[in-house]
């Protein structure tokens, strides 16, 4: 049987191609850890676009400094409700550090209107604080790229207000957001205050 040599490549071409498709699986899986799938999302202008299933997310926590324990001057009076993608909560359990493309979102929740010189009210439960109406967006970002100048990670801001929020927005100063976490978080996250879920078994 004579065999067409024109179909047959050579083996060292041969050789070439496999190794193009290797290092471009390689890069692609680069590229995917780097910008997961589920991390965020930039406009054109480098503005970071609001999520819209963060209620979805998992519930971190929820930190409280209200007005009447601050001296009637709290830089964020309300309940600081944060989510994290399940994604990232997942690899943080797994490693102990945030991956690339983390977002922690703190959505802020008023306190009832107080009713004791306390701040706090009266419920069936009895006397505390109790959420009331959402009052703003703030997020953060890791992304070692963008924000090497920040210790990796950018601070944007959606509305310090009641909902709509801005759809997009772009990143923060330094002095901020970002300055008081370089100064007083572990690793940029304040993750003291959500050791029982990130530590839960």
């Amino acid at each position: 049987m004579q065999i067409n040599q024109k179909f047959f490549l050579p083996a060292c071409v041969l050789a070439f191609v496999a190794s193009i498709a290797v290092l471009t699986g390689i890069a692609n899986i680069a590229h995917a850890k780097s910008n997961p799938s589920w991390g965020p999302k930039w406009t054109r202008a480098g503005d970071l676009v609001l999520p819209s299933d963060y209620h979805e997310w998992v519930f971190l926590g929820s930190p409280l400094t209200p007005h009447a324990l601050n001296g009637g001057k709290a830089a964020f009076p309300e309940y600081h409700n944060v989510y994290v993608q399940p994604e990232a909560y997942v690899a943080y359990r797994e490693t102990g550090s945030w991956p690339e493309g983390t977002i922690l979102l703190k959505e802020l929740q008023l306190t009832r209107p107080a009713v004791h010189d306390d701040g706090s009210s009266m419920e069936v439960s009895g006397r505390g604080f109790f959420p009331a109406a959402l009052n703003g967006i703030d997020i953060s970002v890791k992304d070692s790229k963008r924000f090497k100048d920040t210790n990796n990670w950018g601070f944007f801001n959606f509305g310090h207000r009641p909902p709509p929020y801005e759809k997009t927005a772009a990143a923060l100063p330094i002095d901020a957001c970002a300055g008081c976490h370089i100064a007083n978080a572990d690793n940029m996250v304040f993750s003291k205050f959500y050791k029982p879920i990130l530590d839960a078994k």
